[in-house]
């Protein structure tokens, strides 16, 4: 049985800020790239996407879909984000949620349904001033077999849990419907052992995707099961936790994430929780609220400590993407020919990038990968890194060669 690797959570060009090159024929490519073979399609809400997914896709008979007259394809799953934006007990909530749905037949009920309530062609992710209560009834009503997964849940803006945004507990948000809501997306800025702080998060599971606006971004996270392509058998999975199939979630270092720190971006000031509360969650320089971040957040609502660890936790690990790692170790941006060139000579070599970012051995990378690379590839595998936290919207800086090994590179000794 083939180990799938699913991204869940990435958006189509119909969505605002996002690349051209985001259509099913261009996501199988980068997929292939990527060693993914699940992936959600995004934005099945927008009309002409619809279309298009409809016109490119074949279904595998068992809930997911292919690039028509190509079974061997990645997978796709139909999936789309919602906001909802709307006043409850005296706040706005901003509130950003996954539906998975196992069908067109499935999805063309949801988008009748929620077309009556806003223009789903104005934005991929269309945005609605109903709660997100108001939306899980209305999905499940049409089809139990979708799922409702809260989206980034600690992002400051758009979540559940956000500090600007969302609620204290999912049962404030959900209510009677709690039950209905098996996961979570733990998003960019955190990470499992985070969220294993919150005990009433015990029984539900956490979810990694990449949010992806473009196809290099594919895979930033993931998540790894044991179990054939079968939209039920891999929802089942996710709604009951089961640790025998769901492997493990590969996570982005959240501290690269653009909320995982509290701050102010405009003056560049840059706060731990505990600097934020020292200063009042006041700016220093304009006297303004600075934005608190995600680890902030996550220890308002914790009742554990750092570093405790649940009985049924699924496993996770932390990797770097290879061009940034291969970007490192040239000393140039990822978006130069140098980097591209060597990113698919070692593609070619090592089959995928997960592949030479997980499966490969050390021995096994030698035989093809260049010294300094396959150090970098060593030294994030090990977590052996220097991070300077994101905060406030501006992304974290990871350094995988620090201090007096970035003189020597940049005095060409290696």
């Amino acid at each position: 049985m083939p180990r799938i690797i699913a991204d869940l959570h990435i958006h189509s060009r119909y969505s605002r800020a996002t690349s051209r090159d985001m259509d099913v024929k261009t996501l199988n490519h980068w997929g292939r790239i990527k060693g993914i073979n699940l992936l959600g399609t995004g934005d099945f809400t927008h009309p002409s996407y619809l279309a298009e997914l409809k016109e490119k896709l074949e279904s595998n008979g068992r809930g997911l879909f292919h690039l028509k007259n190509d079974p061997d394809s990645v997978h796709f799953m139909l999936t789309v984000e919602v906001s909802n934006i709307y006043s409850d007990r005296g706040k706005v909530r901003r509130i950003h949620t996954l539906i998975f749905a196992p069908g067109f037949e499935v999805v063309e009920k949801i988008n009748s349904t929620l077309s009556g309530w806003g223009k789903l062609a104005s934005d991929g992710r269309p945005i609605f001033g109903f709660p997100v209560k108001q939306l899980a009834k209305m999905v499940l009503d049409i089809s139990e077999e979708c799922m409702i997964v809260p989206a980034h849940i600690w992002t400051p803006w758009f979540s559940i849990f956000g500090d600007r945004s969302g609620y204290d507990s999912l049962e404030e948000a959900f209510g009677e419907l709690t039950p209905h809501i098996r996961a979570v997306e733990t998003g960019l800025s955190s990470d499992p052992a985070m969220n294993w702080r919150l005990s009433a998060l015990d029984d539900i599971t956490l979810i990694s995707n990449s949010d992806a606006h473009s196809p290099s971004k594919l895979g930033r996270e993931v998540n790894i099961f044991d179990c054939e392509m079968d939209y039920r058998t891999i929802t089942d999975i996710i709604r009951t936790k089961d640790r025998t199939k769901f492997l493990k979630t590969v996570e982005f270092y959240p501290e690269e994430g653009k909320y995982h720190y509290d701050g102010h971006r405009v003056c560049k000031v840059l706060f731990s929780p505990e600097e934020t509360r020292e200063h009042n969650e006041i700016c220093p320089k304009c006297g303004k609220p600075v934005t608190v971040g995600v680890m902030h957040r996550v220890e308002d609502l914790a009742d554990r400590p750092e570093g405790y660890k649940p009985e049924n936790a699924i496993p996770f690990v932390r990797l770097i993407p290879l061009q940034e790692i291969i970007a490192a170790v040239m000393g140039i941006g990822t978006g130069s020919a140098g980097v591209k060139r060597e990113y698919e000579r070692l593609i070619e070599k090592g089959g995928s990038e997960f592949r030479i970012l997980l499966d490969l051995s050390k021995e096994e990378l030698a035989s093809f990968t260049p010294e300094r690379i396959l150090e970098g590839i060593i030294r994030v595998r090990e977590g052996n890194l220097t991070i300077r936290p994101g905060y406030d919207g501006v992304f974290g800086e990871i350094k995988i060669f620090g201090g007096e090994e970035e003189a020597e590179k940049q005095l060409g000794l290696f």
